[in-house]
């Protein structure tokens, strides 16, 4: 027996005995139920465990910076602790002097630069008188296909 398509009909029965003789024990049940359900809560609790293992590594990067911050304002104040450092840093940044001591301070050693006689900026569009594209080919090509040597191609 066959169905308009060409195709042969599909028994109801056979897919039935099928499904009938599909056995589940009690065990097998209560077993795939455990599972499902072991499933259902460990999933949302890994996720959290991973989230926090995140943010801890994050936090511990950010200790450690921090740390090293501290760490260098430590050495920072020990500097401000020495009266030679405190004399080196006056000189340097309020420019202060000893007593019987002449400071002397160059603004501007270089001297200026000679101005060039530049031409005025045309805003008229120009056009060139080679071919950039054709001569670039030709030197390409010049190059490729030379027999002359390093030193003779340098003359």
């Amino acid at each position: 027996m066959q169905q308009s398509g060409g195709m042969p009909a599909s028994n109801p029965r056979a897919s039935a005995k099928w499904l009938r003789g599909l056995r589940f024990s009690w065990f097998s049940l209560v077993m795939l139920g455990l599972v499902v359900l072991g499933v259902l809560v460990v999933a949302p609790t890994l996720h959290l465990y991973v989230d926090q293992q995140h943010k801890i590594a994050g936090l511990e990067k950010s200790n450690a910076d921090t740390a090293a911050k501290v760490t260098d304002l430590h050495k920072q104040a020990a500097n401000w602790s020495d009266p030679d450092y405190i004399k080196a840093q006056a000189r340097d940044r309020l420019l202060f002097v000893m007593p019987g001591e002449t400071s002397y301070l160059v603004i501007d050693d270089r001297p200026p630069a000679p101005k060039k006689d530049a031409a005025p900026v045309s805003t008229s569009i120009q056009n060139t008188k080679t071919d950039w594209l054709s001569a670039i080919s030709e030197s390409f090509l010049t190059a490729g296909l030379t027999t002359q040597t390093a030193d003779q191609l340098s003359k």
